[in-house]
């Protein structure tokens, strides 16, 4: 029995050992399932991840260590700490490893602690990597640290930017100490001071740790807080202020300028105002006896019976006494910005004033006449002197009139004769000089031009005087071209009443022979043409604008390389706003003549002078009269044009001339469409635009085709207008200022009137926000200047579509 019952304790324990078995097994599969898991991680991590046995030698490297140290496992398993850490991250290493090690000797430490440092290791190329070193102990059953974890982790890019930022903040601090000036960061929201350099602490009295945190009020006194406060509002909008206030400070009352500046987060928010203080006082009283001076000097000024004067180098008056009024009847506001030279009566004595002021840089006891106000003549004396720049440059006149009439009274009486006489020969040789020096030199000039035709008809074609005869010829025929350029300059101011298309007379030019003779000499020239078919009409004279276009084109071949282009360009051009350019271009209509080439260039030292008669920077042999550009700045004056140049070394240049418009007809004007095809029906049309004079043209043109035409001059009123009214078109200008411009004006009124009909017209070329209105549902762009046909076409399209 006892037997038995041994025995089935015996089966019961082996089962219960077989079952156990099972279990361990199935615990050791899981155990390695979970050891490769982690495995793969270690070795796929970014991080390096190593383990040190507690004699402090790897146990355990990831393979991070070749991308991040350039070490392969094998290599760096191998290396002690002494090859892996710089020295001084070596020292602060085992430092915290002996006090790890002594809590754990005293009983202390804490098992699931984790140590953070920022160590410098050596790479395998001799450089060095920062890294945050995560450091951990692991432990066996009984707690006991056996091995220890580092998980590492690349962080040189932070360091490398904490390093500059470091540098940065010295530097600021640095400039911020030795800045001349009182220098301090407030908190915009508080108005407390969050920075100021020792200047400013120095100056208040105050050490910087009582300023630090303090409101604004509490250091620079309620007065000046109260007087600053407006400044500072403005500031917290974005804007930088400064303003000018004298401060009670340490040294004394002081003047002091003081500049904010907002300083606005990532988010936009003003967060701070920078405050840059500098210390004027000594300005303050330079200015305050500066003034005392200016205010003793201006009494003596005010009270000269000679009259003092300051002019620009091409004689405008900058400045001029009161005294001129007592011999000249002139007003000073009256003289301020016009010619003294054309105060002087004598064009020869001007000119040889300028010259002896030019060469001597000064002139005394100069006599001339003095025109006044009536037109009576005064004999002045003039002292005068060239004042130069800080470069050395002629800068200004200055000098002084003195009336002699008096003392050359009698002097005068006695040559009364004699001098009628000078200038009555004068004046005969000048009007003799203007009507015959065409006829005699040309007289003279014609054996000098014609006569070698005649000798080269009886020469050989190998004799040696050809060339020299040729010589004479070409010389001779500059100086009729010459001749015949200072007649056409002399025509300035000619009255000109000619309505004409610039695109006839460009075409009349192509055709004849100065034109024909140019294409010869340049023969691999080529000449393209760009005509506006719709090219509005100017006034003009024919003759000058054909010689400028001639001088225009001339020039441009002479320009070019051994091949090259022109281009010959005409539109029509609304300016809304000024351009500046070589010269100012005010704002209208205009028609442009645009020549451009592909050539050489001018020099940016040479454009300003290109229009002086005789300057050029041409090959001797190809150049013209020198004459040439002075006729076109010349004939565009006379037309009350502009123009404007603009040139590139190597790459080429472009002239554009402006010619105002006039809306006239030529005497015979080719009508290409009937206008019974684009009258109108009585529809209402509203105009939208800023300019005046653009919505009377506009509803004088648009009513000439029965159209019932509104206008208003911004689209904040178009909005308002059609409020209570309808309009069966809108045209709207697409620049509009101030306001909202064409494209928004649109925007609002089709979210009210989604059916609405518009055209959008303007100066400039068409844009992204014309396309942009266009796509919302406007019709076509109309360019200005504006004509009947443009307008009355597109109107009367418009109108025809069906709104979907």
């Amino acid at each position: 029995m006892d037997d038995n019952v041994t025995l089935e304790k015996l089966k019961k324990r082996v089962h219960e050992l077989e079952l156990a078995a099972l279990e361990n097994k199935g615990l050791e599969a899981a155990l390695r399932a979970s050891e490769e898991k982690y495995r793969l991680i270690a070795e796929n991590t970014a991080d390096l991840i190593s383990i040190l046995d507690m004699n402090l030698r790897f146990s355990y490297v990831s393979p991070a260590s070749l991308s991040l140290r350039g070490f392969t496992v094998e290599e760096a398993m191998k290396q002690t700490l002494e090859q892996v850490l710089t020295p001084e991250s070596l020292r602060l290493g085992l430092d915290v490893f002996e006090k790890e090690m002594q809590l754990e000797a005293d009983g202390t430490a804490d098992p699931g602690r984790t140590r953070i440092l920022e160590l410098e290791e050596y790479k395998k190329d001799g450089s060095t990597i920062w890294m945050e070193v995560n450091l951990s102990f692991l432990r066996d059953k009984d707690s006991k640290p056996v091995e220890i974890l580092i998980v590492s982790r690349d962080i040189t890019k932070r360091k490398q930017a904490e390093k500059a930022l470091k540098k940065l903040n010295d530097r600021f601090l640095h400039l911020a100490s030795n800045i001349p000036a009182y220098l301090a960061y407030v908190n915009a929201d508080t108005l407390t001071y969050e920075f100021v350099n020792s200047m400013f602490e120095k100056s208040f009295g105050i050490p910087q740790k009582k300023i630090i945190g303090s409101h604004i009020k509490d250091i620079i006194g309620e007065a000046n807080y109260q007087f600053a406060l407006p400044y500072i509002n403005e500031v917290k909008s974005g804007k930088s202020v400064s303003y000018e206030n004298s401060f009670n400070l340490v040294s004394g009352k002081r003047w002091v300028q003081v500049n904010y500046t907002p300083v606005s987060d990532p988010n936009g928010h003003v967060a701070s105002i920078a405050v840059l203080t500098y210390d004027i006082t000594d300005l303050k009283r330079s200015e305050e006896a500066l003034k005392e001076s200016e205010k003793k000097y201006r009494q003596i000024y005010d009270n000269l019976y000679d009259a003092y004067y300051e002019a620009s180098m091409d004689g405008i008056i900058l400045e001029i006494s009161p005294s001129i009024e007592i011999f000249s009847k002139y007003r000073r506001e009256e003289l301020i910005g016009k010619s003294l030279y054309q105060l002087y009566k004598n064009p020869e004595e001007r000119d040889k004033l300028v010259e002896m002021i030019i060469r001597d840089g000064r002139v005394n006891e100069y006599e001339l006449y003095f025109t006044d106000k009536d037109g009576s003549q005064h004999i002045c004396s003039i002292n005068t002197m060239l004042v130069k720049d800080d470069k050395g440059e002629p800068h200004k006149l200055v000098g002084v009139l003195r009336d002699v009439s008096e003392r050359k009274r009698v002097e005068k009486e006695k040559n009364e004769l004699k001098e009628r006489l000078v200038r009555s020969q004068k004046m005969e040789s000048l009007g003799l000089l203007a009507g015959g020096v065409a006829h005699d030199l040309n007289n003279v000039l014609s054996g000098i031009v014609s006569y070698p035709d005649l000798l080269l008809m009886d020469l050989p074609e190998d004799s040696p005087l050809r060339k020299p005869i040729l010589t004479i010829q070409k010389s001779g025929q500059k100086a009729a071209d010459i001749v015949q350029d200072l007649l056409t300059l002399a025509r300035r101011g000619v009255s000109i009443t000619e309505v004409l298309n610039l695109n006839d007379i460009i075409l009349d030019y192509l055709k004849s022979p100065e034109y024909l003779k140019l294409l010869n000499y340049y023969q691999a020239l080529s000449v393209e043409t760009n005509f506006e078919n719709a090219l509005l009409n100017i006034k003009g004279s024919p003759i000058h604008l054909k010689k400028a276009i001639m001088n225009l084109v001339s020039n441009a071949a002479e320009a070019q390389h051994s091949c090259g282009k022109i281009v010959i360009s005409t539109y029509n051009k609304y300016i809304d706003t000024p351009i500046k350019g070589y010269e100012e271009i005010r704002e209208g209509d205009y028609v442009v003549l645009e020549v451009a080439d592909d050539g050489i260039g001018i020099a940016d030292e040479d454009l300003s002078r290109i229009f002086e008669p005789f300057y050029s920077k041409k090959i001797m042999d190809r150049s013209g009269t020198g004459l040439g550009m002075a006729v076109v700045w010349g004939s565009v004056q006379d037309h009350n044009g502009y123009i404007n140049v603009k040139s590139t070394e190597g790459e080429g240049t472009t002239f554009y001339l402006y010619f105002p418009v006039i809306r006239e007809k030529l005497a015979k004007e080719k009508v290409f469409i009937s206008i019974e095809e684009y009258m109108g029906n009585n529809e209402s049309i509203l105009v939208v635009d800023d300019i005046k004079e653009q919505r009377e043209i506009a509803i004088n043109l648009l009513s000439r085709l029965n159209y019932s035409v509104s206008a208003v001059s911004s689209g904040e009123e178009a909005l308002e207008y059609l409020k209570t009214n309808t309009s069966d078109l809108l045209l709207l200008d697409m620049i509009m200022d101030p306001g909202i411009d064409g494209l928004d004006t649109f925007k609002k009124i089709i979210a009210c009137h989604p059916r609405q009909k518009a055209l959008i017209a303007s100066g400039f070329s068409e844009t992204d926000r014309v396309k942009e209105a266009q796509m919302l549902g406007v019709g076509q762009y109309i360019k200005k200047p504006y004509t009947l046909e443009k307008i009355g076409i597109a109107v009367k399209e418009e109108l025809k579509k069906r709104i979907i």
